[in-house]
């Protein structure tokens, strides 16, 4: 297996286990915000939408029109980074996010997809907000499957809290 693919490999099992998690948790409480987390399901996606963007297309292959023209992306920057919660209550459908975040994973893992492994070691495309861990393109990507995997614990944590415990399918019917 060669670098392009493992990237896509570990991507696509990064954004299924977000979708586990989703998935699974009532759209009526997506904009419950637990004291001891402060955070919301709502937020955790639309965070999930822009960071899928940032680190796998923007600073890889630079802004997708397709994508710009299908999402909100200024909006959803406005509500879901370096905000609180609270700013984002209200302001979505979860069937729109739920919508936008598949929208922006099959396009993050086509762009991954469409690299060579030269590619991976170039740096990343200039944007305004300097990448705060990658210099390269191997690494923006590396870290979003970490940042996924991070956030699918937040996930868990908040499912937990207002929902129930995520079933891995061993409980016993």
């Amino acid at each position: 297996m060669n670098q392009i693919e493992l990237l896509v490999k570990q991507t696509r099992g990064a954004y299924d286990w977000a979708n586990k998690l989703i998935y699974t948790i009532p759209d009526e409480q997506w904009d419950i915000i637990p004291e001891v987390v402060e955070s919301s399901i709502t937020w955790q996606i639309g965070h999930l939408v822009i960071s899928y963007y940032y680190h796998t297309i923007m600073v890889t292959v630079g802004h997708q029109m397709d994508i710009l023209q299908q999402i909100p992306m200024k909006d959803y920057s406005q509500l879901f980074h370096n905000t609180s919660a609270h700013v984002s209550t209200g302001k979505t459908k979860p069937d729109d996010l739920k919508q936008h975040l598949e929208l922006i994973a099959q396009k993050s893992v086509s762009i991954i997809q469409s690299l060579t492994p030269d590619e991976l070691e170039k740096p990343l495309v200039p944007t305004p907000m300097p990448h705060p861990i990658a210099r390269t393109r191997f690494e923006a990507i590396d870290w979003n499957i970490k940042h996924t995997m991070w956030h699918c614990g937040q996930l868990g944590i908040l499912k937990r809290i207002v929902h129930e415990r995520y079933d891995f399918g061993l409980r016993k019917a």
